[in-house]
């Protein structure tokens, strides 16, 4: 069980993105036509403007292109967590897709799990899901 307090919202577009997460895959939404990849999922392509769409899978690898550390938390709801640490991975084989999470220890670890000075911009990280699918990023083994 995570200890994420927000759920994720499972719309029609983005619902096999957390199927996939569920099954541990990290597989974002590219264009049938263009082959253009696309986050958040949507259902027009918004550059060709096709309504095709695939799931394509990922390495899950990506580089932290930001991060905060909030004081105090963002919400009210976290502030027994805080301070956490909130990063922006842009992924390796799309640098235009960001995802946001957090750098954890491991799959099941704790927010906190990882001390926020071992946090770098550009530092490699790779995708892990939690017991819940949630994606989460782990640093990456050199």
């Amino acid at each position: 069980m995570s200890d994420a307090l927000l759920s994720p919202v499972h719309d029609e577009d983005g619902a096999p993105f957390w199927e996939y997460a569920a099954l541990g895959e990290l597989r974002i939404q590219a264009c049938a036509h263009c082959g253009e990849l696309r986050f958040p999922p949507r259902p027009c392509c918004p550059h060709c403007r096709s309504f095709a769409s695939e799931w394509r899978r990922m390495s899950g690898r990506g580089r932290i292109w930001s991060y905060v550390v909030p004081h105090p938390p963002l919400l009210p709801a976290y502030a027994a967590q805080a301070p956490y640490n909130v990063i922006v991975v842009e992924l390796a084989e799309a640098p235009r897709v960001r995802l946001v999470g957090n750098l954890v220890g491991g799959p099941d670890a704790p927010l906190n799990s990882l001390p926020t000075d071992r946090i770098r911009i550009g530092a490699r990280v790779q995708v892990v899901f939690d017991g819940d699918g949630l994606p989460r990023w782990v640093l990456e083994r050199s």
